[in-house]
C-alpha cells in the first residue's frame, strides 16, 4: 500500500513547527506533549527522515522538515476550506479586531492564517493600540472584538485567554537596587502596565524619570535590553538579555480577556473567530 500523509500528523507539525515547542503545540492540538512526539515519529516513518531537532528548549526544522512544511501548507489549507463547506454555509462577513501590540505578532501570525483560511469569505480588519484604548473603541462600536489586559478579576464573568505574572526586568548587567531616580521604559498610555507601575511606585515613595515612553512593546523591550531603563513585562517576554528584578514593588496578577461588541453578539463569524482564538492563543 502506498504511504499517505495523515491529515492530523500534519496539522500537528505544522503547530510544533509554528510555535517551535512540543508543549505549545500539545495545548493548541489538544494533545499531551507524548501523543504529540509519537505522532511527529510516524510522521516522520512516511517522510523518510527526521523532520525536527530537538533539544530541552525548542525545536527546529530540519531541511527534510523545511520541505515537508512547504510542500504542505496548501494541502493543509484546502482540506479545512473543504470540511468547512461540507458542514455547512461557512461564515461570511467583515470583523474589525484589536490587538494589544504585545501580543499583536502571535496573533497575526499564528492564530488568523488557519482562521483565514478555513473561513475565506470572512474579511478581517485588525488595529493595534493599547488595551484600555482598546476597550473604549469596543463600548463605541468601532471595533468588533479585541483583546485586552486588565488586572486580573476575583469573579470572571467569562473565561480569560490567559492570566499573566509581571514582573519588573532590567538589562542583564542592571544593579539590583539601582541609584533613584529609577529610568522607566514605559509602555503606551491607556496600558494597564504603564497604570501599574506608576502607582506602585508612587505607593513606594520611589522616585523615577522616563527613559523612554513608547506605543512598541519592541522598543521598551530593546530600551529594557539595551541597559537604559526598566520596565513591567510579561514573565513570558523575559530575554535572556534581561534580569527581573525582585526587590521593586510586586505587581498583582492580570489576565488576557476576549471582548465582544454588542453588535457581534450572535454573529458566526464572530463565533468561529473567538473559538479560533481561544483554541491558539498562547503567551
Amino acid at each position: 500500500m502506498p504511504a499517505t500523509l495523515d491529515i492530523d500528523l500534519l496539522r500537528t507539525f505544522h503547530a510544533v513547527a509554528r510555535l517551535g515547542q512540543f508543549r505549545a503545540a500539545a495545548e493548541q492540538v489538544h494533545r499531551s506533549p507524548a501523543a504529540v512526539s509519537v505522532q511527529i515519529q510516524r510522521l516522520e516513518a512516511v517522510a523518510g527522515g527526521r523532520l525536527l531537532e530537538r533539544d530541552n528548549r525548542s525545536v527546529a526544522l530540519t531541511p527534510l522538515g523545511q520541505r515537508l512544511l512547504a510542500a504542505t501548507s496548501e494541502l493543509l489549507h484546502a482540506h479545512d476550506r473543504a470540511l468547512g463547506e461540507l458542514q455547512g454555509a461557512a461564515p461570511a462577513g467583515r470583523i474589525r479586531l484589536g490587538v494589544p501590540d504585545e501580543y499583536a505578532d502571535h496573533v497575526i501570525r499564528d492564530v488568523l492564517p488557519p482562521f483565514a483560511a478555513q473561513h475565506p469569505r470572512v474579511a478581517l480588519e485588525i488595529a493595534t493600540a493599547p488595551s484600555l484604548a482598546l476597550r473604549d473603541q469596543i463600548g463605541r462600536g468601532r471595533l468588533h472584538m479585541a483583546l485586552a489586559v486588565q488586572p486580573a478579576a476575583g469573579h470572571r464573568r467569562t473565561r480569560p485567554l490567559a492570566v499573566t505574572t509581571p514582573v519588573w526586568v532590567g538589562g542583564a548587567a542592571w544593579q539590583e537596587r539601582p541609584p533613584a531616580p529609577l529610568p522607566l521604559a514605559l509602555h503606551a498610555a491607556h496600558c494597564p502596565y504603564r497604570e501599574a507601575m506608576l502607582t506602585a511606585l508612587r505607593q513606594a515613595g520611589i522616585a523615577w524619570r522616563v527613559a523612554l515612553s513608547s506605543p512598541s512593546g519592541h522598543a521598551v523591550e530593546a530600551c529594557v535590553e539595551a541597559g537604559l531603563g526598566v520596565s513591567l513585562l510579561d514573565r513570558s517576554r523575559v530575554t535572556a538579555g534581561m534580569r527581573i528584578l525582585n526587590a521593586l514593588p510586586r505587581i498583582a496578577p492580570h489576565e488576557v480577556v476576549l471582548l465582544r461588541a454588542a453588535s457581534a453578539q450572535g454573529d458566526p463569524a464572530a463565533e468561529s473567530l473567538e473559538q479560533a482564538i481561544r483554541q491558539r492563543f498562547r503567551l
